[in-house]
């Protein structure tokens, strides 16, 4: 293995296989080194050169930037990083300037920096194989495009039509790229793409860029047409709706954007290396390349899973109650090609819950996402019963029935029988612990946690919850299942309100208590999102609905009796608030006609009027800084707390599930790495001076206090 394998056949023509040490080809030093080498050959042998083919060996044609460099970039080092920079980019440079054409020979995955090397090329062609995904996905980590990929999109496609690739970082497969015009041509195996690959570069023995040729212009226009003034005078504004300020990477991405209207190539390449440069050492691009890469790898890896245990599929999976988290288990499920039984207590009900599955399938049929036939081919596997013995044979039931021990029990009972041996019975609760609920169970080693997010088919996050008594086999299977239907698994151990909904709970508290001491509603709300949080936290309790967090409210008593626990001390307000609204004025959230918000017909909601009368103080001043600092340091010191309880087997699971779970906010990295980048030291003080002010729920935990002395990061 050389890194680069160099071949020329006899028509001349010389194809390039990427093979770097490792795994994946990555844009390291080997690749600087090697790219540097063989362009340089190119240019000496170029008299005998007929064109290039540049490939893989890998199963992935590139997997982009090294990230772990990126990371490790610090103030000091920005001229060496940028000079690093320009000198890559200018062997793509002369790549694309060869006088030869060259061919990019996508054989798999082609992301950020491995989408950048083909843009550098003058045609691309991709194995249609719908695991394969093409895309510039950098924003997603806090970063952009830094190897010519903004300057080279916009030249190619236009201002319009690049801007959703490197804003949102969309990912596509061969055939949608093909129609977005990432690529050229699509082939149906690797002889194929070489075939069409060979082929083009004998029709075009003279290829250039579109852009190196005389006269070109951007599609669309650049920065003087009136179409694209019109966009340049909207899309800042909307872009920092979206962001609230808080990624600096989607705002730096749009200013090289709009450097590529206004200058000519190189000088916009110059402009895109100092972005990059730029956002490297900012914390939100450590944070989310932490979470977002590294993390998330490890997850996707095996995360907390047990090593020993051979990976299993899922066949056939029962799902109880076919309401909101049933359907929607059911859909994600046969999506991927499960049998699914979904029960309900009646047929109606039953079928109700599997129409939820087509609604979304005709959805995505009008969208042209899927055919007629794979829609049909999905529904076919959900099948609607009141009958238990359908369930016979299924490898998992997961009941997705109402937050009450007695019933969540008695399901549990009329179904386990009809579980294949040593198959596993899941419990879709967010609240209850495990290793109670597992007491209905004849085979409690095989009961387990699979705590679902609404709504099911958007959100990625599952939370595994390990009982007392659950086996490692059965936690295995969990995961497996987890990732088998594309959802995120974290695990953590049993505890009232696990993590997710144990720290959520504190979002809405805090927003409760606000409203009691007096703070405009519509203030509370506005100060929730600024912080990143994806909606403000009365808002989000109408979505819940007063009415639930009422009924789980009176279950959760019950067990802090039959415990002797103090679970519920955690939502005192909360619960005062709901019960006052729900008895007084029966204002029981947003599917209930109304809750802390009016939601007319025909326009947007807006915050009912009764509660500036029922709750507003105008003299209560309170920082918002102070407010906002709240709802972040709320929710990470009861995460510290999960910690402390032994609820976490690994901080990245905190760090994930927060983000993916309860939205808590990207640009942090999560609840763990929020502390670290802010500070252990300087968050225990701000922690106890907000303790000291507003009360004992923001008293920094012992760990917390440990870790700041010993100046330790939470890793």
């Amino acid at each position: 293995m050389n890194g680069f394998i160099y071949e020329k056949d006899t028509d001349n023509i010389v194809t390039i296989t990427m093979d770097m040490t490792g795994p994946v080809n990555t844009m390291n030093e080997e690749f600087k080194a090697l790219l540097g080498e063989n362009v340089e050959r190119l240019e000496k042998e170029i008299d005998t050169v007929a064109g290039v083919i540049l490939t893989s060996a890998k199963k992935t044609f590139f997997a982009g930037g090294d990230l772990k460099h990126l990371l490790s970039i610090k103030k000091g080092e920005e001229e060496e990083f940028l000079t690093e920079g320009m000198g890559m980019k200018s062997f793509l440079r002369r790549l694309e300037k060869l006088g030869k054409p060259v061919v990019a020979a996508i054989n798999g995955a082609a992301l950020g920096g491995g989408y950048e090397i083909c843009l550098a090329c003058h045609h691309r062609i991709a194995i249609n194989d719908p695991k394969t995904q093409i895309g510039l996905p950098e924003v997603t980590m806090g970063l952009l495009p830094g190897g010519g990929g903004i300057v080279r999109l916009i030249s190619k496609l236009g201002f319009a039509n690049a801007l959703p690739f490197l804003l949102e970082g969309k990912r596509i497969n061969p055939e949608k790229a093909l129609k977005a015009g990432l690529i050229e041509e699509t082939a149906d195996n690797q002889e194929d793409m070489m075939n069409k690959a060979k082929a083009w570069i004998n029709a075009n023995p003279d290829a250039m860029q579109p852009w190196d040729t005389k006269g070109y212009k951007i599609p669309g226009g650049d920065a003087l047409n009136p179409n694209v003034k019109s966009m340049l005078a909207m899309i800042p504004a909307m872009t920092r709706k979206k962001t609230r300020g808080l990624m600096p990477a989607p705002e730096a991405i749009l200013n090289v954007a709009v450097a590529c209207l206004r200058v000519d190539f190189d000088s916009a390449q110059k402009v895109e290396s100092r972005g990059l440069t730029k956002l490297v050492l900012t914390p939100e691009a450590k944070n989310m390349m932490t979470t977002f890469f590294f993390q998330m790898n490890e997850l996707n890896a095996g995360g907390s899973r047990p090593k020993e245990i051979a990976k299993n599929k899922v066949k056939k999976v029962g799902i109880l109650g076919a309401g909101m988290m049933g359907q929607g288990i059911a859909y994600v499920s046969a999506k991927t090609g499960m049998e699914v039984i979904l029960k309900d207590i009646s047929l109606d009900d039953a079928q109700k819950g599997k129409a939820y599955s087509e609604n979304l399938l005709s959805k995505a049929v009008a969208k042209g996402w899927m055919d007629e036939a794979k829609k049909d081919q999905i529904l076919d596997l959900i099948k609607p019963t009141a009958d238990d013995k359908d369930l016979e044979g299924c490898d998992l039931i997961i009941e997705a029935v109402f937050e009450n021990i007695e019933l969540k029990a008695r399901v549990t009972k009329d179904t386990e029988s009809f579980l294949t041996q040593n198959g596993v019975f899941g419990s879709n609760t967010s609240t209850l612990p495990i290793t109670d609920l597992a007491k209905a169970s004849a085979k409690p080693e095989n009961f387990i946690g699979i705590h679902f997010f609404s709504p099911v088919d958007k959100m990625p996050l599952v939370e595994i919850i390990t009982g007392e008594k659950t086996s490692d086999e059965t936690l295995a299977k969990a995961f497996d299942y987890v990732q088998q239907i594309k959802k995120i698994p974290i695990v953590v151990n049993d505890s009232r309100g696990f993590f997710t909904s144990r720290v959520f709970s504190t979002y809405i508290e805090e927003g409760n208590i606000l409203l009691k001491e007096g703070i405009d509603p519509v203030i509370i709300d506005a100060l929730g999102q600024q912080t990143g949080m994806p909606v403000g936290p009365l808002a989000v309790h109408d979505e819940i609905s007063q009415e639930l967090t009422h009924k789980a409210s009176a279950t959760n008593r019950e067990l802090d009796e039959l415990r002797g626990e103090n679970f519920c001390d955690n939502g005192l307000t909360t619960d005062e608030n709901v019960k006052y609204l729900i008895n007084e004025f029966d204002r029981r959230g947003k599917a209930y006609g109304g809750g802390f918000y009016e939601y007319p017909e025909n326009g947007k909601k807006y915050i009912w009027p009764k509660l500036y009368e029922l709750f507003h103080k105008p003299e209560i001043k309170i920082p918002h800084q102070d407010i906002k600092d709240r709802f972040l340091f709320r929710q990470v010191i009861e995460s510290l707390r999960c910690l402390e309880d032994g609820v976490f087997n690994a901080v990245r699971d905190g760090n994930i599930g927060s983000i993916m779970g309860i939205g808590f906010p990207a640009h942090t990295g999560g609840v763990f790495q929020y502390i670290n980048t802010y500070g252990t030291k300087k968050f225990l003080q701000r922690a106890t001076e907000l303790a000291e002010i507003y009360g004992d729920r923001f008293a920094p935990p012992a760990i917390l206090t440990e870790k700041a002395e010993k100046g330790e990061l939470f890793t």
